[in-house]
């Protein structure tokens, strides 16, 4: 896929903050595309300032200590069923195929699964988006709604950069389980 640099640059957004974080959100408005371009820069405009400290603990309190905002899909599906496991076992069995490295997360972890769609052949990719990442991500988007949180505009623009990637998924959800063609 051609939107390489805007996929590391989310993943950059949603890996904990270091030295470099001010660089990773300045990075990130550059390779933007026009879909998610507002949201990152509204992200620039709201951290802008923010020490090192500050930015780590809002990632801590954001992601970390609150599972309705957990990056790690699966738990969003599943919670802590047998389901999940499987899922974990197919993203890892995809990560390695397409020679994908896992940090220290889960592979179900959002930034493990942008790389992954980034790289999957469009149908298959296509087919995941639908299943697990953008119902995952709707969840995570109730669960900041109104909270006035800066990472709200990064899952929107992580939103944004799949449906402009992927068209042909409805843009309504089923009220059913999801179906998990990527774990056949």
């Amino acid at each position: 896929m051609q939107d390489a640099a805007i996929y590391n640059a989310l993943v950059g957004l949603l890996t904990y903050p270091e030295a470099d974080y001010p660089q990773r959100i300045e990075a990130s408005v550059q390779v933007a595309p026009e879909e998610c371009r507002g949201q990152l820069e509204q992200f620039a405009i709201r951290m802008r300032g923010q020490r090192t400290d500050q930015l780590q603990e809002l990632f801590t309190q954001t992601f970390d200590l609150n599972p309705m905002c957990s990056l790690e899909l699966g738990w969003h599906l599943f919670g802590e069923n047998y389901e999940r496991g499987q899922l974990l076992v197919k993203v890892r069995e995809e990560l390695r195929r397409h020679r994908l490295e896992e940090s220290t997360e889960l592979p179900d972890h959002l930034t493990h699964v942008l790389q992954l769609v980034e790289r999957m052949e469009h149908e298959a990719a296509a087919d995941f988006v639908a299943a697990c990442v953008l119902p995952a991500l709707e969840k995570m988007l109730m669960a900041m709604h109104g909270k006035e949180n800066p990472f709200e505009n990064v899952l929107l623009a992580v939103g944004s950069l799949l449906r402009r990637q992927f068209p042909e998924i409805p843009l309504t959800s089923p009220e059913t389980e999801p179906l998990l063609k990527v774990l056949a």
